[in-house]
């Protein structure tokens, strides 16, 4: 508990000194701070008190991640006061638990007394919490992804969130594990403090992931900072003639061919914009609607062909990794996995392959067998 409330409040510390602070960074501080303030009051209630009382850390943690994750995603959105009332459930509850004696254990959860009604409204505020907040969260990592793969060529785990989606996901993979727990419980006497000490293990860990990765979250810039999760991706309302489309079709790759720049890890759609003279959203559109590709599946499929006129040719001695950086590709990872999304095999098979061909093949081009 005090390993808790010590990393919670050091981790908080570390994100504020940051010299160039987001709403983002702020949110995530006062967030570890609230969660450093929940096992301050677990050991007040088991040293006081003599019990831990009820109360729930999904209240204060639900509401903390909607935020931080909308946050991220929305560039244009702003923080207001009138948000502070999404903690109030936390706060309520807290207070009312010190005021009633309640206690958390779920071997009394169900005992019908004078505070019953009260366990029980705890319990629904709890579910209608954790649904709502998780699912709106996940809804809005889900549209992010999809927007990043339309805005950049070259994405890491800042652009994609892939470490906030999975937290998203295991957390509420964790809830709902608990509350099988919890409901085991109250038949087995024995196991009345597990649900309580997973839970607090789970916030701990928590503590770390988010303080480790959130230090280095930098907020991801999509549309000019214009909220794009209304707009209808099918392009029914679409401005663009027939005639337009297949010039703006027909463009795209002139373009891509004489340039080449895809050559360059940091192109991306807003470069492509100024660089054509055309609109985002209606490249995005043609890309979309005419060619059946995101931005980032187009450019990638760009460097996996310069990746292969490479390492077919016998005079390059440059390694593979080497090659991939040299096509425009920005880390070894996102290289292997879409070379082998589109190939279907690994760059040293392929390469393997390639050079098996060619020796099975003479100079005038003609098979050997």
């Amino acid at each position: 508990m005090f390993v808790g409330i010590s990393q919670a409040l050091f981790s908080s510390l570390l994100i504020l000194s940051k010299k160039e602070k987001s709403i983002a960074d702020k949110i995530l501080a006062a967030w570890l701070i609230l969660m450093a303030i929940e096992f301050l009051t677990l050991i007040i209630d088991l040293n006081w008190m003599g019990k831990p009382l009820l109360s729930s850390s999904f209240l204060l943690v639900n509401p903390a991640f909607y935020f931080y994750v909308k946050v991220l995603t929305q560039k244009s959105f702003r923080l207001k006061p009138i948000f502070l009332l999404h903690l109030f459930p936390f706060i309520f509850f807290e207070v009312s638990a010190y005021i009633v004696q309640e206690t958390i254990l779920m071997t009394d959860f169900f005992r019908e007394d004078t505070t019953f009604g009260f366990r029980i409204f705890f319990g629904v505020t709890n579910l209608v919490s954790l649904f709502s907040y998780n699912l709106s969260s996940i809804l809005m990592l889900h549209r992010h992804r999809k927007e990043v793969y339309n805005e950049f060529s070259s994405i890491d785990v800042n652009r994609n969130l892939v470490w906030v989606f999975f937290i998203v996901v295991f957390y509420s993979v964790y809830w709902l594990s608990l509350i099988i727990i919890s409901l085991f419980s109250i038949a087995f006497a024995e196991l009345r403090f597990i649900p309580l000490l997973i839970n607090y293990s789970v916030m701990l860990l928590l503590i770390y992931v988010l303080g480790f990765y959130g230090l280095g979250q930098k907020i991801v810039s999509l549309h000019n900072g214009t909220d794009t999760a209304g707009k209808k991706e099918k392009y029914a309302n679409s401005t663009l003639t027939d005639v337009q489309k297949q010039l703006i079709k027909s463009m795209i790759p002139d373009f891509f061919d004489k340039n080449k720049p895809y050559l360059d890890p940091e192109f991306n759609m807003d470069v492509f914009s100024e660089r054509t003279g055309i609109p985002k959203h209606q490249l995005t559109e043609v890309l979309s609607t005419e060619m059946q590709l995101n931005f980032f599946s187009y450019v990638n499929k760009y460097r996996i062909e310069a990746v292969k006129n490479m390492l077919a040719d016998p005079e390059n001695l440059y390694s593979i990794e080497a090659i991939a950086y040299e096509c425009g590709f920005n880390s070894k990872s996102a290289f292997y996995s879409v070379f082998k999304k589109l190939e279907g095999c690994t760059p040293n098979f392929w390469k393997a392959q390639n050079q098996l061909a060619d020796n099975l093949t003479d100079k005038d081009g003609q098979h050997l067998f």
